[in-house]
């Protein structure tokens, strides 16, 4: 059984950062081009610069995704783009284009080469094609079962990693190889674009009949046809380390310090219970199911990794977030007393609230105090990404986060 790495999704500089503390063995974050998520703050190369001096000071990775289908306008943009990263060093980079592969294996070859899941790497075949070619890692299509997946290790290289999305947001298409975005929108999700329409709501037109729209029951619920459950596998952590698998990746390029702080702390906890005595594992359950529901979901689902999902795994009356915590900020060291946070959202004095700290405590607390800037009192603090200070019954360390129940 290999010990697996913990892989946990970075927005910006500060969820890099909250990633690192709270458990990540790596961490892969995207540049300000030619990733899947244009839409995500993403990182200027500065910010990669000192995320990557950070993270490597903590014993922590660093990928860097560069995952688009390159159209031949992309190329002469890529190759420049490498050779910014060479300087920088990340520890590896996602690709899933055989181009970029490429242009990274000519311009940066000392920097590892990862295939990413849009690149359908759904057989053993393709895993060995791609090791051939020079790449460390593959990771896994979301449409392989547990069972498929120990079949590719018995039939690939010992030393090809292998690394698969255990938690977090599903795709309606394969392997995230949608085309309703452009098509409906004009924006490439193979280009970084998506607008997400999996979530939207359909209705049927007859095509005889061209304006007549025909709700779409699948019962008396509602709707929402393609809106897939959240994948949560906290549950089967035994499963995947037996599978063969050397990295148990998070979804979530796109979301908060929260939602990242809440994952990496829970799946951390699991894998290193699991590790230590199975017996311990088993006995910590209730705690991993409470704290994944700490942030944001859409319900639970195993995927594909059981076999093929069915009804049971598509939402049809939302698709809304459910929602158990409101973020409030991640704590600094402040003045004498205080911590300092840029506020995310409005909480009070008065109020209680939690400190969620790294090694899996929650810290109940009272605000007792809130200074501005200037030092100026505040009964409540309802704007967002305001610096402020506070005071708090229970003290909170640097890299906390701060929360509210709902």
């Amino acid at each position: 059984m290999r010990k697996p790495e913990l892989l946990i999704p970075a927005s910006s500089l500060e969820v890099l950062k909250t990633a690192v503390l709270f458990g990540a063995d790596a961490v892969y974050i995207g540049g300000e081009a030619f990733g899947l998520r244009a839409k995500a703050k993403n990182f200027s190369m500065e910010d990669m610069k000192e995320g990557i001096a950070f993270a490597h000071d903590h014993g922590v990775k660093v990928y860097v995704t560069a995952n688009i289908l390159a159209h031949n306008r992309d190329l002469e943009g890529v190759e420049a783009y490498f050779q910014e990263l060479k300087a920088i060093r990340p520890d590896a980079l996602i690709i899933a284009d055989p181009g970029v592969f490429m242009i990274a294996k000519r311009v940066c070859p000392e920097i590892e080469r990862h295939i990413s899941t849009q690149a359908n790497n759904v057989n053993y075949d393709t895993f060995r094609f791609w090791h051939e070619l020079g790449a460390k890692r593959m990771v896994c299509g979301r449409e392989l079962s547990l069972e498929e997946i120990r079949q590719i290790r018995s039939h690939i290289p010992e030393e090809l990693e292998i690394e698969a999305f255990i938690h977090g947001a599903m795709c309606i298409s394969y392997s995230g190889r949608c085309l309703l975005s452009n098509y409906f929108t004009g924006r490439d999700a193979n280009q970084g674009a998506c607008t997400h329409p999996c979530r939207w709501k359909y209705a049927v037109v007859e095509e005889t009949r061209p304006g007549e729209y025909f709700p779409v029951y699948e019962n008396e619920r509602g709707t929402y046809i393609f809106n897939s459950k959240d994948l949560c596998m906290i549950e089967h952590i035994p499963d995947l380390l037996e599978a063969g698998i050397d990295s148990l990746k998070i979804e979530g390029r796109m979301k908060t310090a929260l939602y990242v702080a809440t994952v990496a702390r829970t799946y951390r906890k699991a894998i290193d219970d699991y590790l230590e005595d199975p017996g311990l594992y088993q006995e910590h359950m209730d705690w991993y199911r409470q704290q994944i529901t700490g942030c944001t979901y859409r319900q639970f689902t195993t995927g594909f990794f059981y076999g093929k999902p069915d009804e049971d795994s598509q939402i049809y009356d939302s698709n809304t977030y459910i929602k158990e915590y409101t973020y409030l900020g991640i704590a600094a060291e402040g003045r004498p007393g205080y911590c300092e946070i840029q506020q995310r959202n409005k909480f009070s004095v008065g109020e209680h609230i939690q400190i969620m700290k790294p090694d899996g405590r929650d810290v109940e607390a009272e605000v007792l105090e809130i200074l501005d800037e200037e030092g100026k009192p505040m009964e409540s603090a309802p704007h967002p990404k305001q610096r402020l200070f506070v005071k708090l019954s229970s003290q909170a360390e640097t890299g906390d986060l701060l929360r509210k129940k709902e």
